[in-house]
């Protein structure tokens, strides 16, 4: 299947919509995707998120995602290409590395990618003045949209990482975050992510891989899969009608009583418990 492109480094675009298609091709390009009104349904890889006004969704090259509209809703989009991140937001060479690897960790993320609640309004009145100018287009229009396209992925690569391991700062080491990534990637391969192999992936003596671990991040390798994994399945119970055996499955645990036991040591409360209380 073709797939879908774009050929600037980015693009605006302000929709009424009463239905929306779902994506089934690849593409080349992020998207940032903002609720001005509306409420509906995201689906994004099998997951489910009710959506609303104010909300602000990160579609990356790897998701599948549509919406089920509720009611006639208002979007405003943002596309961005990779080459855009390298060429426009920084012309330091390690932070651009930063801002790619922080921007492919959203997969996995369904639902608002806005986590720190001082950056809702900040983002509102940001897409309301990209809204404006991309309207108006008065002079240096194109400029201004730059400028605010900018600042708009800047903060959501800050509300991404938010939810990184707690000690990534932005000065943090490449070898550390091509680790976290490699383990993301394989989350569904328990065999890739023996300290073992990763140590032999990257080259890393075993006995390094583990202190160098642990002082980069301020977890042990084996405590960032662990709670990693357990991210993943919480927003499985939140968002998808996957069934407990599935998600037994889909995660490689032994059973299900492995996986309460990792969920409970996780919530404090089973897999089962957590969905009823979040229904």
């Amino acid at each position: 299947m073709k797939p879908e492109n774009i050929y600037v480094p980015f693009e605006v675009e302000y929709k009424e919509l009463h239905s929306y298609p779902q994506s089934k091709r690849s593409r080349n390009f992020f998207e940032l995707i903002y609720v001005v009104d509306g409420t509906g349904v995201q689906y994004i890889n099998k997951l489910r998120f009710n959506y609303r006004k104010g909300n602000l969704f990160l579609i990356t090259p790897q998701d599948i995602h549509s919406f089920e509209i509720a009611n006639v809703s208002n979007f405003f989009f943002i596309r961005f290409s990779e080459y855009y991140v390298k060429t426009f937001i920084s012309k330091d060479k390690d932070a651009v590395k930063r801002m790619e690897y922080i921007l492919q960790n959203a997969s996995h993320r369904p639902g608002c990618i806005l986590k720190n609640k001082a950056d809702k309004p900040f983002i509102a009145s940001l897409i309301e003045s990209l809204i404006r100018e991309n309207t108006n287009q008065q002079i240096y229009f194109n400029k201004i949209i730059e400028q605010v396209v900018n600042t708009v992925i800047t903060i959501v690569a800050r509300n991404i990482a938010l939810k990184l391991p707690k000690n990534i700062k932005e000065n943090t080491g490449e070898p550390v975050l091509e680790i976290l990534h490699y383990i993301q990637q394989n989350v569904f391969e328990p065999g890739k992510l023996r300290a073992e192999i990763i140590s032999r992936h990257f080259d890393i003596s075993l006995a390094y891989l583990g202190r160098y671990f642990k002082k980069q991040t301020g977890e042990t390798l084996q405590q960032y899969i662990s709670n990693y994994k357990m991210r993943l399945v919480e927003s499985k119970l939140l968002h998808s009608d996957m069934r407990i055996n599935e998600i037994v499955y889909e995660f490689d645990f032994t059973d299900e009583s492995h996986l309460n036991r990792s969920f409970k040591k996780y919530k404090g409360i089973s897999p089962t418990e957590f969905r009823k209380l979040n229904s």
